[in-house]
């Protein structure tokens, strides 16, 4: 419903003709809503009302706009405008796939007192799920405590710093685009220096300009989370999404020819190196002279460690998002509610346990190179564990590990494969 509306206009005859079938599909889509979503859970229900008529306050992937269009409806309005002066015949077309989206709003709203049941998935399906398609050898609690231990361990060595850095004076924002870019030049440039002259990682020739994860936006009520942290230093995001993060890991899979390797993307171990490359390259000695950004490090980590616990409960509905959102703007400096709710919607409805695979999968890393180093010890180097590490693909990390190391204490039991309906 949402991304038709960010179509560029005008359109040639062929893809004017697309967008119109795409339009008309609005309200064929809101009919069948309306007769198959006979049990909707009541998060869902909830975010779905507050989306199609508020902005997110995150906009992961719009359009930009001075002022956010108020949710999928006020996309349509946007989409409509637009129409108006760069292709006007469409003009008709977007006002009925609007109609559509508000008849859509107003059923779930007349509706929400039976939008009752659950958004998790329950522990059964879920420690199933994490065993027999996550390869995780982890079951619910185990992954709880562990998040909380992780969330404990990072508000410590937070502290710490901090303390260490009191006479120091604070990072602030930038006061303009300007500003902001040549702070995110200076950091690419930084980075990949860094990279090559300590052997931390090849850089393939084809990897050329990778640009940047969060954009430059001016909001009425500032920054939110993920800006607070970007705007002052780009550090911590360009090493998690950029390079060598996500955008660098993306260009590196698309470039593997394997008919498995290079085809299988785990959630967990996308998100687990991206998160694991935060504190790996500030530790191998990249922010020595940035004490300041090593705790915009630590404070990203705290969010993601927060995560973990959280999407856990989540999934076995012993919290609500509210109560996550809740949960979490205590425990993370910064924390906005936008982003917060943002995150709970995209980590309950996302698959299961996509949220904690950020901190639990960094552990994965973090003992995957415990493991080698105590395999190999001074003959184990950093660069060729990293490169034998994403020529391995992303499959589960449990079976880069076993693959990397020979030992098989973890996957020996995953391939104990166990119906989900088997009962004793």
């Amino acid at each position: 419903m949402l991304r038709i509306t960010f179509a560029d206009l005008p359109l040639d005859d062929d893809g004017t003709t697309a967008l119109r079938t795409r339009l008309e599909a609005i309200s064929l889509l809101v009919e069948q809503a309306r007769n198959n979503l006979t049990e909707v859970a009541a998060d869902y229900a909830d975010l779905a009302i507050f989306n199609l008529t508020n902005a997110d306050g995150v906009g992961h992937g719009y359009p930009y706009r001075a002022t956010p269009p108020a949710g999928v409806l006020g996309w349509y309005d946007d989409f409509h405008e637009r129409a108006a002066t760069q292709q006007a015949d469409l003009r008709a077309d977007i006002a009925a796939a609007r109609e559509s989206v508000r008849g859509f709003h107003d059923w779930l709203v007349a509706n929400r007192g039976d939008m009752t049941a659950q958004g998790g998935v329950g522990r059964e399906m879920f420690d199933w799920y994490l065993k027999h398609v996550k390869l995780m050898p982890f079951d619910a609690d185990q992954i709880v405590t562990v998040g909380l231990r992780e969330l404990d361990r990072l508000w410590n060595v937070y502290a710490l710093e901090q303390h260490r850095n009191r006479h120091l004076p604070p990072l602030e924002l930038p006061a303009s685009a300007e500003e902001y870019e040549a702070r995110i030049d200076s950091v690419d440039k930084r980075i990949r220096d860094f990279l090559v002259e300590e052997d931390i990682i090849t850089i393939p020739d084809y990897v050329g300009e990778l640009d940047t994860n969060v954009p430059w936006i001016v909001r009425p009520g500032g920054p939110n989370f993920w800006e607070q942290v970007q705007f002052r230093d780009p550090t911590p995001d360009h090493l998690h999404a950029v390079i060598p993060g996500h955008r660098f890991d993306g260009l590196v899979a698309r470039h593997n020819t394997h008919p498995i390797r290079g085809k299988i993307s785990s959630g967990a171990r996308t998100e687990g190196w991206a998160t694991y490359l935060e504190e790996a390259v500030m530790n191998a000695g990249l922010l020595d002279d940035a004490p300041r950004v090593r705790e915009l490090i630590y404070v990203f980590g705290i969010f993601r460690a927060a995560r973990v616990p959280a999407d856990v409960w989540l999934q076995l509905n012993e919290m609500t998002v509210d109560e996550v959102v809740a949960w979490w703007m205590e425990r993370t400096p910064w924390l906005d509610e936008n982003v917060a709710r943002v995150d709970a919607e995209i980590y309950l409805r996302r698959p299961p346990g996509y949220g904690l695979g950020y901190a639990i999968g960094m552990l994965q890393m973090q003992q995957l190179l415990a493991d080698r180093k105590r395999q190999l010890g001074d003959d184990f180097d950093l660069g060729e564990f990293h490169d034998t590490f994403m020529a391995a693909g992303r499959l589960p990390i449990s079976l880069i590990r076993w693959e990397m190391t020979g030992l098989d204490d973890e996957v020996r039991d995953l391939w104990k494969r166990e119906r989900l309906d088997q009962k004793e």
